[in-house]
């Protein structure tokens, strides 16, 4: 991404949000980022192109107090990043507490996609603007005693389609980003035997580096990189699809597949 360009990242305070309003102050951008503990963000006090501001996505009336916020920076955003999660609550389905399973989901997907409706008129006009979403564990496979994280992330999946659909002035795509060592596995390890299977995974895993920021951040600017035809509305793997050195190859398969990297059944009769 080119200097002079906004990235609004929400939840700048998690790891991976972090890690990514680091690499575009250093890259030149401007950063809007929220947080609901500023903890970490305390490092970005001061600089000139970094503005905090406080968000709780559940809180009433924050989504409006934080587009104002923007409004009065007078600045026009040219890359959405939500990089909010939550794993919890974790268990089997039928013994999770409701309500805390029904917020879960609101939290991870219907949330981000009100705050992109509320930020919408901030965008910079007269370009095609980037919205960046994270799938997670699940969305290919079972991914048990996770339900609502799961389906959260399917949800987003098929909003980017939805909204790449809908919104010709958008490029929305969302990617798988493998495991990454942040602060969200300790909901894994809290949760204990309710995690099932995926405890251990999670512990082995922890044994690895997993997937770098810096491939993460790289994969988000292949993928702004592209055309609207060749990004909007796909599921990429940061890990496993053949995105590097460029990625000619993979653009071409997009661009020539409307229906790549998408949530289809396959074999319709």
């Amino acid at each position: 991404m080119a200097e002079n360009q906004v990235v609004l990242i929400l939840s700048a305070s998690s790891d991976i949000g972090h890690a990514l309003m680091c690499r575009y102050l250093d890259q030149g951008a401007t950063v809007i980022g929220t947080y609901r503990r500023r903890g970490a963000l305390d490092t970005f006090a001061g600089h000139k192109r970094a503005h905090l501001i406080e968000l709780d996505l559940e809180r009433a009336g924050d989504i409006t107090r934080m587009v104002e916020r923007v409004a009065a920076l007078g600045l026009q955003w040219d890359l959405f990043i939500a990089s909010n999660a939550t794993m919890e609550p974790i268990g089997p389905f039928l013994s999770l507490d409701g309500e805390a399973w029904q917020r879960s989901i609101c939290a991870n997907a219907m949330l981000p996609c009100r705050l992109l409706q509320a930020i919408y008129p901030l965008r910079r006009l007269g370009r095609t603007n980037a919205v960046a979403f994270f799938a997670g564990g699940g969305t290919n496979n079972p991914f048990t005693n996770y339900s609502a994280y799961c389906l959260s992330k399917i949800a987003l999946i098929k909003m980017c389609e939805l909204l790449d659909d809908e919104a010709s002035d958008l490029k929305t795509f969302i990617l798988g980003p493998g495991y990454v060592n942040t602060k969200i596995h300790d909901e894994t390890f809290k949760a204990g035997d309710l995690a099932g299977i995926n405890l251990a995974r999670t512990e082995k895993f922890l044994e690895t580096d997993g997937t770098s920021m810096d491939d993460i951040h790289a994969c988000i600017e292949w993928c702004v990189a592209q055309d609207r035809a060749v990004i909007g509305g796909r599921n990429l793997s940061v890990v496993h699809d053949p995105w590097r050195d460029g990625g000619l190859a993979l653009a071409r398969q997009l661009g020539a597949d409307p229906d790549k990297f998408k949530l289809r059944r396959s074999g319709n009769i």
